[in-house]
C-alpha cells in the first residue's frame, strides 16, 4: 500500500469491486460519548458500520487519561465483531479530517494490531459528499464475525515512564494556545511536557480539510531521530502520526496516555510558554 489515504472516488470504485472494504465510522464528539453513534445512525456513508471512540477505541478514562487505550483483549473483540480480517480491506472516516477519531482507529488497527490495508478517507464526510456521494440512515444487517487474533506491537507505544527519561522529541498536537498554557478548556492543569514541540493536528490538513501533500508534510513536520505523538488523551496525536505516514517519514511513537495522564502525577514536570 503506497498510501495511507483513500480518496472519495478511490472508495466508491472500490466499494463496487469485488473486495469491499469494511467502512468504520469513526465520528465523535468529545465530552458526549453517544453523539457518535447518533450522528452516524441519521446519515452515514452506505455500508458503514459506527466505531465508538469511548467504547470501542479506548478503555474507561482514569489514571491512564481521559482515553487509554483498551487491552488487547477488549480491541480485538471489537475487531472479530466487525468481522475484520486481514485479507479484508478497512477504510475509516470521521467528520473532522480524521482527528477525530479516524486516526486514531487506523494507528490501532494498522500500527498497532498490524492490520496490512487499513486507509484513511482524505477529506471524511465533507469530501464524500463533494463528490457526490450518497449517504444512508439507520442500522444494517448483523456483521458476520471474524476469529482473527492480532499480535499487537507494543514498541509502537509509549508509557509516562519513557516520556520522562528518554530522549526522543515529544511532538505536541494540541492547539498553541493550550501547549503555551494560555487556554485549557479540557484538563485541570495547562501547559506541556517540557521539551516538546507543538505540531497542531489542524496543521496537517488544507482549509478544504484533506491530508496537505506529502511533500508539504514532510517539509513541515518536526524532524528528529526518534519522536513520540502525544495530545490532550492520545487521539489527535494519532493524525500527526498519520501525517508522518502520509510524508514517507519515520513514524513517531504515540504516548496514548498524553498530557492528561502526564499531569495525573505532580512530580512530572510541566512548562508553558513557547
Amino acid at each position: 500500500m503506497s498510501t495511507p489515504l483513500i480518496t472519495s472516488t478511490e472508495l466508491a470504485d472500490a466499494l463496487e469491486g469485488a473486495r469491499p472494504p469494511r467502512l468504520l465510522d469513526c465520528r465523535a464528539r468529545l465530552g458526549d460519548p453517544d453523539a457518535g453513534h447518533g450522528l452516524w445512525w441519521a446519515a452515514h456513508l452506505p455500508g458503514s458500520v459506527h466505531l465508538d471512540l469511548d467504547r470501542d477505541l479506548a478503555a474507561p478514562p482514569g489514571q491512564g487519561g481521559r482515553h487509554p487505550l483498551p487491552s488487547t483483549a477488549a480491541f480485538t473483540a471489537t475487531l472479530q465483531r466487525l468481522g475484520i480480517t486481514p485479507e479484508l480491506p478497512v477504510v475509516v472516516y470521521d467528520d473532522m479530517g480524521g482527528q477525530l477519531a479516524a486516526a486514531r482507529a487506523w494507528w490501532m488497527i494498522a500500527c498497532w494490531a498490524g492490520h496490512p490495508d487499513v486507509r484513511l478517507l482524505d477529506g471524511g464526510l465533507k469530501a464524500w459528499l463533494g463528490a457526490g456521494g450518497e449517504l444512508a440512515e439507520g442500522d444494517r444487517s448483523p456483521l458476520r464475525p471474524s476469529d482473527w487474533t492480532p499480535v499487537y506491537d507494543d514498541t509502537r507505544r509509549v508509557d509516562a515512564d519513557q516520556v520522562f527519561s528518554g530522549r526522543a522529541l515529544k511532538v505536541d498536537a494540541r492547539s498553541r494556545e493550550r501547549f503555551r498554557g494560555e487556554a485549557e478548556p479540557i484538563d485541570p492543569v495547562a501547559g506541556h511536557i517540557p521539551g516538546a514541540v507543538c505540531r497542531p493536528s489542524a496543521d496537517n490538513l488544507t482549509a478544504e480539510g484533506r491530508f496537505k501533500s506529502p511533500s508539504r508534510l514532510a517539509a513541515e513536520l518536526p524532524e528528529a531521530e526518534e519522536a513520540v505523538a502525544y495530545c490532550g488523551s492520545g487521539v489527535t496525536a494519532c493524525h500527526t502520526i498519520l501525517a508522518y505516514a502520509v510524508a514517507g517519514r519515520s513514524l513517531p511513537r504515540l504516548y496514548p496516555g498524553s498530557w492528561s495522564e502526564w499531569i495525573r502525577d505532580p512530580a512530572r514536570p510541566v512548562a508553558t510558554g513557547d
